[in-house]
Parts: structure tokens; sequence; C-alpha cells
């Protein structure tokens, strides 16, 4: 016993200095400390615990070992991922891909200054949301827009500036949700201010209900929440935006998932409600996302009357919450395409994924499957989601590609998701599943790639 904790405290003491290791490594000084550092005490936690024998913890080991650390601190850690699971809003990888046009957009923005908020026939200062208030106008009907940096954002600002302190806010039982990471409809009420009025119940509010509530406080505005990431289904009533604005309140309408493009033939799109009917009903504020089935990236849109988007571009809280210049540069170029429905369905990646029909998403599976290997892979049959609390009960069939049954799922999701660039899938029935409608054509050579490389890493 003795013998073996001598041994240990004489290895413990065998291993390098960090600054000699550090020399060794010929890289930025805080870089190489770092690098030195982890890989040191990885050796000494070995040791301690007996976790690792000699040949990890030798000289020559650790030196390996602070070298792949070095590399990894040297590379960002948001990178490009292959998306194959299938859900083409997943908020996980960062909800939707920008069109070419969105893409090029941003770039330019990003590579020197910009007019962002230059009046250049004036040469005075301009405003940021000159670059697409007229672009929402056209496309939505509302008298003026305005852009902040998230939906979330939007729905905050909207209360805050038509409610405020002291008001008061209504709004339905059944439309009290959570959004994803926590975002509740009671406590953003709560932030701006006001005081929440719930009426209706979980499954059925009525015209009566909302009537009721504003002869109690008739300064109220109404606030209709669309319920995003789940439906209720069954003995369940509402009421429709058209009536709710002909009580005489002001209604903002959250309608989550921005849907401009109803006119691009898109079945699918038919479920979810569009910016253009809330504003012809009278909406004060109609409130959506960007990154969801606009297709844009993450912004926070807010189009309604005059009066209102004022009072909300007026308010302390646009500041703060107002959108950058290349989400701003993306958002323009997406807005633009959205003129041209057709050419929005084809170019916009999470229209075209939703409108891919049989034949191509067939073929794009053939090639997938033909690139790995017959022996490695077979198309099956599957469904797709478009996630990113968008359309929840919509599963949208087609093929996908399941690897071999033999190979260990876990161990096979993990090695995908170390390849260069990284494949993330999903499991089914025990098997892993790529679903071609979530990868883009250029994409399916390196999706292949990257499965081989991972099936040989977990053979060896």
């Amino acid at each position: 016993m003795g013998g073996g904790n001598d041994a240990a405290a004489a290895r413990l003491r065998e291993l390098p200095a960090v600054h000699e290791l550090v020399a060794k490594l010929g890289a930025p000084h805080g870089l190489a400390v770092s690098a030195a550092r982890q890989a040191i005490e990885e050796a000494r936690t070995a040791l301690v615990t007996r976790a690792a024998g000699p040949p990890a913890t030798d000289a020559d080991a650790i030196e390996r070992r602070a070298r792949g650390l070095l590399e990894s601190l040297s590379r960002p850690t948001l990178t490009r991922v292959l998306n194959a699971t299938g859900v083409i809003l997943h908020t996980n990888l960062g909800r939707a891909p920008l069109a070419p046009a969105a893409q090029r957009a941003l770039e330019s923005a990003a590579a020197g200054y910009s007019n962002l908020e230059l009046d250049l026939d004036s040469g005075q200062r301009g405003s940021r949301q000159a670059h697409v208030d007229a672009l929402l106008r056209e496309l939505t009907g509302a008298e003026a827009a305005l852009v902040v940096n998230n939906g979330a954002g939007a729905v905050l600002l909207a209360t805050a500036a038509l409610a405020g302190p002291g008001g008061a806010v209504i709004v339905s039982r059944g439309q009290l949700v959570e959004i994803g990471g926590g975002f509740r409809i009671p406590e953003v009420v709560a932030q701006s201010g006001a005081r929440l009025i719930e009426v209706g119940t979980t499954n059925r509010t009525r015209s009566e209900d909302y009537q009721r509530a504003l002869e109690a406080a008739p300064a109220a505005l109404i606030l209709r929440v669309h319920q995003s990431n789940f439906r209720s289904l069954g003995f369940v009533e509402d009421v429709a935006i058209e009536a709710l604005c002909g009580f005489g309140a002001l209604v903002i309408d959250d309608v989550g998932s921005g849907v401009l493009a109803d006119a691009a033939g898109i079945p699918a799109l038919s479920d979810e409600p569009p910016l253009r009917r809330s504003v012809a009903a009278g909406a004060a504020l109609v409130c959506c996302s960007g990154d969801k089935l606009l297709g844009g990236p993450q912004a926070g849109l807010l189009v309604g009357s005059q009066t209102a988007i004022k009072a909300a571009g007026e308010h302390p809280l646009a500041r703060a919450l107002r959108i950058d210049k290349l989400s701003l540069a993306a958002l323009e170029a997406t807005l633009m395409l959205l003129r041209d429905p057709a050419r929005a369905r084809l170019e916009i990646p999470v229209l075209a994924m939703l409108d891919a029909d049989e034949g191509t998403l067939n073929a794009r599976a053939r090639r997938l499957r033909a690139a790995i290997g017959a022996g490695d892979a077979e198309v099956v049959a599957s469904t797709a989601k478009v996630g990113g609390g968008a359309l929840p009960l919509l599963e949208l069939e087609g093929p996908a590609v399941a690897l071999a049954p033999e190979l260990d799922p876990a161990a096979l999701m993990l090695a995908l998701r170390r390849q260069d660039p990284p494949v993330i899938a999903r499991v089914h029935d025990g098997r892993v599943m790529l679903d071609p409608r979530t990868l883009s054509d250029e994409e399916i050579e390196p999706a292949a790639e990257a499965v081989g490389a991972a099936v040989r890493c977990l053979s060896r």
C-alpha cells in the first residue's frame, strides 16, 4: 500500500511545470497557459484517482494533450452544423437559415461602414427603422412598423408602451402561455408595470368574458397571444381577432410565427395567423418573430397604427431592444424576397423546406443513401416537424435515411457531432435517422462523408 502511494507521489513530482510546457507549445502566451494548465491538471487527476496508466501521464502524452487543447481553444465555439433532424425551425440550431440574398446583405453590411442611421439625400441623421418600414407596410397593410431584436422583446415593448404602469391588460386564460426559455405571458405583463386581468377558462373564452372585463376596466387593452408550441383541442372556444377589435379597446395581437407569405401557395401556412389579417381587423399592434415562418434573422416585428408605433418607438425600452445592423440587413433582404411569393418559396430556406415535394425529397434521400453506402443505410418513411413554436401538430411526411441498426445510437450521434462540420441527427426506434428535408442539396455529400468518418471512428 505504502509503495503504491510513494510511486504515485513520485510521478506527481515528475509532472512538468506549467512554464516548461508553455515554452514547448510555441503559441500565444494566454492560450498556451490555459492549455498547459488543463493538460497538467488532467494528468494529476488521473494519477490521484488511478484512472489512467503511465501512457496517459508521461511527458509526451501531456504535451500531446496540451496541443490538442490548444487547437480546440483556438477554434470558435459557434460553428455551422448540418441539420439532419427534420426539425425545420430548430431553436437549438439557430432556427431559420438565411436565404442567399440575406447572406449577401449581411456580408455587405459587415464589411465596412453603412448608412444605418444616415439619410443619404439630406446628409442628416436618419432612422434605422427606415430600411424596413416601407417594406413592412407594403407586406402587411399597416400604417407604420417598428423592428426590435426579437419576438419576446416586441411583445414586451408593445405591452409596456400601450399599457404601462397602472394600466390593465386583459388576456384569456387559455393564452397565458409559456414559450421556450421560461418566457411567460403573465411575467411580461408584470414587467410592463400593468395589471393582468384574466378572462374565460383554460379551454373556453367567449365575447361576453371580454365585455364584462372592459365594463369593469374601460381603459384596459386586450392582449391576444398565439398558443405557439401547443394547441387546445376538443371542447374549446376563443374569440376571433375581428371580434376583439370590435370591442373598441386597444388590441395587441402576438401572432408568434410571422406569416407574411400567406399568398405563397404553401398549404402548411394556412393554419398560422397571418399579420395582414390582424392589421386589417384593426389591431393597434401586431407582433411576431423574424426567424420563424418569416424565414429571416432573429428579430421582433411590430406593425400597426401610427399612434401605437409612435408610442412604442418613443418608449425607453425601444433603445434597449433595438435591432443591430447585421440583423437589419438580413431582414430587409428577406422582406424584399417576400414581395414575390413564388420567388420567396424557392429562395427562403424555411419556405422551400415546407414546400418541398415528394420527388425532391426522395431524390435527395437516395443520393444520401448512395453516398453513405447501401450496406450502412436505407431509405425509410418518416415525418419531419416545423419546430420553433410553429404548427406543433403538423407532421410533414417524407423519407429519411436510417443508418445500420447494429450501430450504437448514442455513440454514433456523439461521433457525428464531433465531425467537421458536425451533423445533428435524431434517433427513432433505436436507429440514427438523417432527414433530407432539412439538408440542402449541397449538404448531402458533406453529411455522407461525416457519417463515413463517424462509422470508421466507432469501428476502431
